[in-house]
């Protein structure tokens, strides 16, 4: 590097900061033009989202309580005791 002429190592100095800048400044403008489109289709999504309530029913609801599981545990046990003997074999 220090064997290269003054006036060749200032010129490639500088075409290095004018790529540095430009490349920056690409990012930086998408970035930009990313914030707003969200922020717009944000606003278009809230936007759909508020509809008219609606009419609510004034019959009962009847709600079931849930199955308990059956646990059978000498069912399970020898589940378990067939599946180790089967893969001993």
């Amino acid at each position: 590097m220090y064997n290269l002429p003054k006036e060749l190592l200032s010129a490639q100095l500088m075409d290095g900061l004018v790529l540095l800048v430009l490349g920056m400044g690409t990012v930086f403008v998408f970035l930009v033009i990313l914030i707003y489109a969200t922020k717009l289709m944000s606003k278009l999504c809230n936007r759909n989202q508020t509809a008219p309530a609606q009419a609510v029913s004034s019959a009962p609801v009847v709600q079931k309580a849930p199955a308990a599981p059956v646990q059978d545990d000498a069912a399970i046990a020898a589940a378990i005791a067939a599946a180790y003997d089967k893969s001993k074999q």
